[in-house]
């Protein structure tokens, strides 16, 4: 798919060297069956167009500038400097096609080993933040593992208690412990 123009009321792609005109009026709305796609769409196009090449940490010989998932992007770079760059890169290609960064939903994330500094987008603050949750994982720079298992183990005890009356009752205790391993501690 290739985008071909934009205009306030029309879209135009190129599908297969046919052109599609979507007619968009008042906006597609959050939630529509095209809205995420098309924003998907949107942003793959945005992040093609940065040259970000020389940026990010080299991780086995490869740079690695940034994760990407649906609508979520994490810039990953070495210096606070570097991000704000990188930001503001990214917010320039936006805002070539009118769309524009939330910086109350913007937030980063350091490690100990970067300097305390204020962190801005064209003159607005950047809250910090100490973990996130990505892909429905909890990531922070403290590597704390703490609160992750002392709540698998919390539910592997409540699930024990509730099915207890079944696992006292089976005798084969090798299966007794598999049933409870893939019950409560795989994810």
């Amino acid at each position: 798919m290739r985008k071909v123009g934009t205009a306030l009321i029309s879209l135009f792609y190129t599908v297969f060297y046919t052109v599609i005109n979507i007619d968009v009026k008042a906006g597609v709305r959050q939630g529509d069956a095209i809205s995420p796609k098309s924003f998907t769409a949107t942003l793959q196009n945005v992040m093609r167009t940065l040259e970000w090449d020389n940026m990010g940490v080299k991780i086995d010989g490869r740079q690695l500038h940034h994760l990407r998932f649906a609508d979520d992007i994490i810039p990953i770079t070495p210096n606070i400097s570097q991000s704000e760059r990188t930001l503001a890169d990214f917010d320039k290609a936006c805002g070539r096609i009118d769309l524009r960064l939330n910086p109350t939903t913007t937030m980063f994330m350091r490690n100990g080993l970067v300097s305390h500094a204020p962190f801005t987008l064209n003159g607005t603050n950047i809250s910090e933040c100490s973990s996130y949750v990505y892909l429905g994982r909890e990531i922070n720079m403290m590597n704390d593992l703490a609160l992750r298992l002392s709540r698998r183990k919390r539910a592997a005890w409540g699930g024990f208690k509730s099915n207890k009356s079944i696992v006292k009752r089976t005798k084969n205790t090798r299966l007794r412990l598999t049933f409870l391993f893939h019950l409560y501690f795989l994810p």
